[in-house]
């Protein structure tokens, strides 16, 4: 006779997850209707999450930090597997698409610093010849006044 263990994921009540992750009960609200994270529904209609979603609520977290938008989580988050927790090769990939955004955004940060001081310094308060927020001059062809700004 074979013997057949059935293993149950612990699922956690949505006030575990909040506690457990330090993530409000209504940003976890946001997350699930944004798709980062899913839940079930037990039959009182109450929410159950897997274990695993601990872990992607703390690189939802270490995303924000950095500036990442959620759009960019959730493209990520498509490659990971669902209802388990993602191996290290896995994590490792999906952190890889985020490199050449924080790089650029590096780069803009470094940018702003080193000419910040000359553009306060110069007064000219113009987007038009502004070279931080008109690098070249590429929307003065536009006119004069605020065209927009680089995320």
């Amino acid at each position: 006779m074979v013997e057949v263990k059935l293993v149950i994921a612990q699922e956690l009540s949505v006030g575990e997850v909040s506690r457990r992750s330090g993530v409000a009960v209504s940003a976890l609200h946001f997350y699930e209707r944004k798709g980062l994270i899913r839940s079930l529904r037990t039959a009182g209609n109450q929410r159950r999450f897997a274990r695993d979603v601990l872990r992607r609520l703390a690189v939802i977290r270490v995303a924000q930090r950095v500036g990442m938008p959620l759009e960019a989580v959730a493209s990520a988050f498509a490659a990971l597997p669902e209802n388990k927790t993602p191996t290290k090769a896995e994590w490792a990939r999906m952190s890889a698409l985020w490199r050449s955004e924080l790089d650029q955004r590096i780069q803009q940060l470094l940018l702003l610093r080193d000419q910040l001081t000359d553009c306060i310094g110069c007064g000219c308060l113009s987007l038009k010849r502004c070279r931080l927020t008109n690098p070249d001059d590429a929307l003065g062809e536009r006119g004069d006044g605020p065209r927009r700004w680089e995320s």
